[in-house]
């Protein structure tokens, strides 16, 4: 075996090992430097002072995920979800926007609340507003995009929940989805035991010597998981704002144009990659033309529908139901960047 072939199979080795995000990053910027040179500094530096910017933003948005983990915050879940219909809908719907939890992660969650009888509607209430907000995405969305964004974002959040919840209890009212559930699905497990098993979380996790340490091992999770995504959405960010015109932009996004608002829900079901990394990569947009309004409604439909949670969406819930999840997102997407907008000026 030649030297060539031996270097390239350790490198191959090495690849493999290395985190996904990580990867994409380092090959995102071998691409510029193999093709465009003249671009990696100016990329490097862009990205390394976005990074040191929100530094702190990250620190605290790692802090309070942690603290939120540790605590058990999630084995609220169970309590969100009962009550009689109107009650459990808001309820879920706020909860759900306050939750730390994303669109595949809240998977297992759905299936349980579902194999334990949870009624259907306070489900798609919680399923559609999880993925938007959360406490550590509220203060990154405030940093990158201001506070006024990230208080629409959260209401679109609830809105939605409502809008999903509400809408779904009319259709089963009407003998829709009576039963969501796909053949064979069960509880997912240990994932689904904050739904099966409700308690209350304990605030007090520094008594704990047990949740000290899951308060910490968090807390490097969540750093690792934030840094890695939101350095890869940064070096996204400057190659737009180098190559991309703020003209096209703004005709194609911005206030004035027509088909800003569908082109970006259009956009956003396969483009969405994460929502912490859709953050960045929105302000960068923001500031060459495109509309907050659209900015929301890319944000709100890859959020909800993204490609990885709607394939886990796909494979709990029978054929109705994932239609209906999907024209709520749509309808709920565009309705939030319209309001928006408007209320934008």
């Amino acid at each position: 075996m030649s030297t060539l072939e031996l270097t390239l199979g350790a490198v191959g080795r090495y690849a493999r090992r290395l985190d996904r995000t990580v990867l994409a990053t380092l090959v995102v910027v071998a691409a510029v430097a193999a093709f465009a040179p003249t671009q990696v500094v100016p990329t490097l530096r862009l990205t390394a002072d976005s990074v040191l910017a929100i530094a702190p933003v990250l620190a605290l948005s790692v802090a309070v995920a942690a603290y939120l983990g540790a605590a058990g915050a999630d084995k609220m879940i169970g309590h969100a979800l009962r009550g009689n219909a109107a009650t459990a809908i808001v309820t879920a719907a706020l909860f759900g926007a306050l939750s730390p939890f994303c669109s595949c992660g809240v998977i297992p969650l759905i299936a349980a609340a579902l194999a334990a009888g949870v009624p259907l509607p306070a489900v798609m209430a919680f399923w559609l507003s999880s993925p938007l907000m959360a406490p550590d995405m509220f203060l990154i969305t405030a940093a990158a995009l201001g506070p006024a964004f990230a208080g629409a974002k959260t209401a679109t959040a609830i809105g939605l929940g409502l809008l999903g919840g509400f809408a779904t209890l009319a259709m089963q009212r009407w003998g829709a989805f009576p039963a969501p559930l796909r053949e064979g699905v069960s509880g997912c497990g240990c994932a689904g035991r904050p739904v099966r098993e409700p308690s209350r979380p304990v605030w007090g996790v520094w008594r704990e010597p047990e949740r000290r340490r899951a308060l910490l091992t968090k807390a490097l999770d969540n750093a690792a998981f934030l840094g890695k995504w939101l350095v890869f959405a940064f070096v996204l960010e400057s190659l737009m704002v180098a190559w991309i015109p703020a003209e096209t932009i703004a005709a194609w996004l911005g206030t004035d144009s027509l088909w800003s608002l569908p082109l970006a829900v259009a956009v956003g079901i396969p483009a969405y990659l994460n929502g912490y990394a859709a953050v960045p990569v929105m302000a960068g947009l923001v500031e060459q033309g495109m509309s907050a309004g659209a900015a929301l409604a890319f944000m709100t439909a890859g959020g909800v529908t993204s490609i990885p949670a709607a394939i886990a969406v796909f494979a709990l819930v029978r054929r109705p139901v994932f239609g209906w999840y999907i024209v709520l997102a749509l309808v709920g997407s565009l309705t939030a960047g319209g309001l928006y907008r408007f209320a934008a000026g």
